[in-house]
């Protein structure tokens, strides 16, 4: 996830969400890689999720999430509005893409905290650069370089995994764009109203007002939602 100044903490709400439904689920969560910011959101976080479904539960939420509320540090009370970008990424394996290693640079630099405070003394943390395409994967959760590197490799094999899909789509000209879960990060795809306690997603026109619950971790009849008109969309198309 990427985000801006004011929606740092909004991408933390995010990720807290994610957390929760990933436990709902009985999913494994790792993060692979974050900038924190000292109000305890972030600039830039990447985690991934592992279990039997996971993907197909997650990649509905690829996409732009917009946030209305008033922030803490707002004296006045006006609702602002934020952004927050989410993609998601399959993890491939070896034999689905290969990679040359001569095609990848590596560099290692000290791991570091909220604040830029560096939290080892040691060059642990691992950028991955894939030379022919400027992808870059960076790991530094992990106490060993070699244990960063492996992740950071795991991610950059999924970023380009994507970026070949999302070629292919294209050569295809199939109409992906009217489809739920296209992943187009152009868009938003849902609005969560603090003021209102409503959250849409616009692309199949669905409100919740369990805005607590959907914060918590309960997504379930949102994802259900989300499927369901894919399907639907998918079967239209192969009708035609």
């Amino acid at each position: 996830m990427l985000v801006g100044e004011e929606a740092a903490l909004f991408a933390g709400t995010l990720f807290r969400m994610y957390s929760m439904y990933a436990e709902r689920k009985h999913f494994k969560i790792e993060v692979i890689d974050s900038n924190e910011t000292e109000l305890g959101g972030f600039n830039k976080i990447s985690f991934m999720i592992t279990g039997k479904g996971a993907y197909s539960r997650f990649k509905f939420e690829s996409g732009v999430h917009r946030v209305q509320r008033v922030p803490d540090t707002e004296s006045s009370g006006r609702i602002h509005t934020s952004t927050a970008t989410v993609a998601v990424l399959p993890e491939v394996e070896d034999v689905e893409i290969e990679i040359n290693p001569a095609d990848i640079k590596m560099e290692v630099y000290r791991a570091s905290g909220a604040g830029g405070q560096h939290v080892n003394k040691t060059s642990s943390a691992v950028r991955l650069i894939h030379e022919p395409t400027g992808i870059v994967a960076e790991c530094q959760t992990e106490r060993s370089q070699v244990q960063n590197r492996e992740y950071a490799m795991r991610l950059l094999r999924s970023r380009l995994y994507q970026m070949e899909k999302e070629k292919q789509d294209k050569e295809l000209a199939q109409e992906r764009k009217n489809q739920v879960g296209s992943g187009d990060r152009s868009e938003k795809i849902r609005t969560y109203n603090y003021p209102q306690g409503r959250i849409t997603d616009h692309r199949i026109g669905f409100s919740t007002y369990q805005f607590d619950n959907f914060l918590n971790g309960d997504l379930d009849e949102m994802i259900d939602n989300l499927i369901a008109t894919d399907r639907a969309e998918r079967l239209k198309g192969e009708n035609e």
